[in-house]
């Protein structure tokens, strides 16, 4: 591979791409180039991924030769450039949509008032002639996008919306011009004129792709937020001096400084000073995070009172706000199932409407009322001018746009499309225990003494037996020591028993801390206490006991807290009709204990790591679609194996790589959240396809002259352009409604 090739994904911008049937061409001319592996074009943003290994430049070969120009997106947007750039396009589609108006208002209200002079009239031989001068020069300035597109396309062998409306627009001024030139030789009824038709179309196309262009704006507005997120300078310490240079000469290892109000620059660890930082943007928590020296710090956060130094350890695309802008891009990009349907059926939608408006036009001028010309003209044209291809493209990714977009904001970080579609057909749920039931950090939930020794000269002997241990454990007893403003006191003659505790001297007593199997090996009698320490072990707490010089002297109970929401959330999950198992490592006692206090029902305990996907397996053997929530690297294959896997984001980066949803904020009552979300993108897409394929399967035979034999009915060419143009717009303002919906 050349040193101008580039691996994995690239993503291009495409310009050009009209409809739907765009998307296929695209998708196929670059899957035309060696190398590549995957490709997929989004119709909503005009953006394509490219997966593989291959020159960047070959890509935007095979996209030009395919009738389309495309672009390299590298680094970050500028949000304000991109919605200047949308606003300056509305703005320019506003005009042509307002001359095109213009014109053919005024043709439309003098044919109303009657002054339009008779084609055969001395007048009239001037007159209209003038008129075909003038509606061209309307035509090019309001349709030329129009006439390109469909040009570039009919030169590649392909047809799409442009080409529909090109042919539709074009022949409806070039007839009107054959009846100037022919008007003597014509049946009386054939003598009309369509200048007013052709460029009513083109305002009322050009008023709706305006439109459309800021409603398909305000879809993005959640990944432009993410983005924005980003400051363009960072405030480094090079050689004592602080300096504020672009983001993107920050190196790894460098340290910089940020003061309050100030966003962060890049990823890092706080070296010195501390403060509270706003990350609600990245993880949807409205509570502030206090930061202390050794705590992490993430780009794109706010820093809100002190000032403080960091250590830069992840720059660039590195950084978690990057990975994150990354992932919801890939989303975006990615296809369910019922969107590949659609592709397909937009894929041959547009050929389908010309052979259509051939057909009518056969008809009509065969077996049509006289003038039969006329009758089958201006129906074949309106058969071109109705079929909207773009509501049909625009359906599915435009849900997908906005929810991903969605759920970014709320701190759920959808990583695969397909999951959108999946998790709202969950029916069953299985929940690791450690750091997603519960909290993952163990802590002390009770203290108690025993022969006359108090609860704190227990915790100060136990903290001091623990003072240089690593073990889980023991960072909850120092910790509890500490909340207490205990003060571990020095020991002697220290030494660890593997698998049972410690023991120590202290002021000339031997002091023992461990399992109850530690103290009865050191022969101390536990017998008036075994119901205490079954009632704990019951709770789910493990306890740990003290002794010295061989007398029993108090138990220090461990336990690991569910996390707050946890309950609600399996509540409401049981609420959606799903069942929810606890799978975990851990003894039948404790794993029984916090599922009770969860409120689940089901639970497997003493599960070896690799047995986690064998019950998801299971589980969808006996017809259950399967979701698998969990935060650890023994929960990746599981992850993998369910048909939606969840990952809780504060968890191992194993974990969050083999699942389909990240949870970034930790939290338990973000996963009915997601199911939620799935049934109403899922909901708002087939409401989406529904009416796009309603309005093309009712609106087409209309426009054909369906209901002419029965009711006289002929639908007019203009009217046609309107709804054309109204239908798209439904679609996105459809689309839009997500973001206002409760999850």
């Amino acid at each position: 591979m050349s040193k101008e090739e580039t691996s994995n994904e690239l993503r291009l911008s495409i310009l050009g791409m009209s409809c739907a049937g765009c998307v296929s061409v695209v998708e196929s001319a670059l899957n035309g180039v060696p190398g590549v592996t995957e490709v997929s074009v989004n119709f909503a943003d005009h953006s394509a991924t490219v997966k593989g290994e291959t020159d960047p430049e070959r890509l935007i070969r095979a996209v030009k030769d395919a009738g389309y120009e495309a672009a390299v997106m590298e680094g970050f947007e500028n949000p304000a450039e991109q919605e200047e750039q949308e606003l300056a396009r509305y703005r320019i589609l506003l005009k042509k949509a307002a001359v095109a108006g213009g014109a053919g208002a005024l043709l439309m209200l003098l044919e109303m008032a009657n002054w339009l002079p008779d084609m055969g009239s001395a007048t009239g031989r001037w007159f209209w002639p003038e008129v075909a001068i003038l509606t061209l020069a309307v035509l090019v300035y309001s349709g030329a996008h129009i006439y390109r597109g469909a040009l570039k396309a009919l030169l590649s062998g392909q047809a799409n919306m442009d080409t529909l409306i090109a042919v539709g627009t074009g022949a409806a001024w070039l007839y009107s011009c054959i009846v100037i030139e022919y008007y003597g030789s014509l049946p009386s009824l054939a003598k009309h004129a369509y200048f007013e038709a052709a460029v009513v179309i083109l305002a009322f196309i050009n008023l709706g792709s305006g439109l459309e262009t800021r409603a398909r704006g305000k879809t993005s507005s959640a990944i432009r937020q993410l983005i924005g997120l980003q400051p363009r300078t960072a405030r480094v310490v090079r050689n004592g001096a602080e300096l504020d240079v672009p983001i993107e000469e920050v190196g790894l290892g460098e340290t910089l400084r940020v003061r309050p109000g100030e966003k962060i620059a890049v990823d890092g660890v706080l070296i010195e000073g501390h403060s509270s930082v706003d990350e609600s943007m990245l993880t949807g928590e409205p509570m502030p995070a206090e930061k202390i020296e050794g705590s992490t710090v993430a780009a794109g956060t706010i820093n809100q009172s002190g000032s403080f130094l960091f250590k830069a350890t992840r720059i660039g695309r590195d950084t978690a706000l990057a990975q994150i802008i990354h992932s919801v891009r890939q989303a975006q990009n990615s296809k369910p199932e019922i969107a590949r349907l659609a592709d397909r059926v937009s894929a041959v939608f547009v050929p389908a409407v010309i052979g259509l408006a051939v057909f009518t036009f056969l008809v009509w001028y065969g077996f049509g009322p006289e003038p039969s010309l006329g009758y089958a003209f201006v129906t074949s044209m309106t058969v071109l001018v109705i079929a909207c291809p773009c509501a049909l493209g625009l359906a599915t990714p435009i849900s997908v746009m906005v929810s991903v977009g969605k759920a970014a904001q709320t701190g759920i970080l959808i990583r695969q499309g397909d999951a959108l579609q999946t998790a709202g057909k969950l029916t069953c749920l299985v929940l690791d225990k450690t750091g997603t039931v519960t909290q993952g950090k163990p802590k002390v939930v009770s203290i108690e003494g025993a022969g006359g020794f108090s609860e704190t000269e227990v915790l100060q002997l136990a903290s001091s037996l623990e003072a240089g241990s690593e073990h889980p454990l023991a960072a909850a007893v120092l910790t509890a020591a500490r909340e207490h403003a205990v003060q571990p006191k020095k020991m002697a003659q220290f030494k660890a028993i593997t698998g049972h505790g410690v023991e120590a001297t202290q002021d000339g007593r031997r002091v023992v801390f461990g399992n109850r199997a530690l103290l009865e090996k050191e022969g101390i009698d536990l017998a008036s206490h075994q119901d205490n320490l079954a009632r704990l072990s019951a709770e789910g707490k493990t306890p740990m006991l003290l002794a010295v010089d061989r007398q029993f002297a108090g138990i220090v109970a461990v336990a690991d807290p569910i996390k707050p929401d946890s309950a609600a959330a399996v509540q409401r999950l049981r609420n959606l009709g799903i069942r929810v198992l606890m799978v975990t490592g851990d003894n039948p006692i404790t794993a029984r204990a916090i599922a009770r206090e969860a409120g689940i029902a089901e639970v497997r305990a003493q599960v070896l790591p690799q047995d986690k996907a064998a019950v998801v397996r299971e589980l969808q053997a006996q017809g259950e679609t399967v979701g698998m929530v969990g935060d650890g690297i023994n929960d990746a294959p599981a992850l993998a194996q369910a048909d939606v896997g969840l990952a809780i984001g504060t968890g191992t980066d194993v974990a969050i790589e083999s699942a389909d949803v990240v949870i970034l904020q930790g939290s338990l009552m973000k996963v009915p959240e997601v199911i939620r979300l799935s049934q109403l993108t899922v909901a708002n897409i087939k409401q989406n396809l529904f009416g796009a394929f309603f309005y093309n399967t009712i609106s087409i035979p209309v426009a054909a002259g369906l209901l002419y034999p029965f009711a006289g009915i002929l639908l007019n060419p203009m009217i046609a352009g309107a709804a054309m143009a109204m239908s798209s717009l439904t679609v996105v303002s459809n689309a839009n409604r997500l973001r206002w919906q409760k999850l």
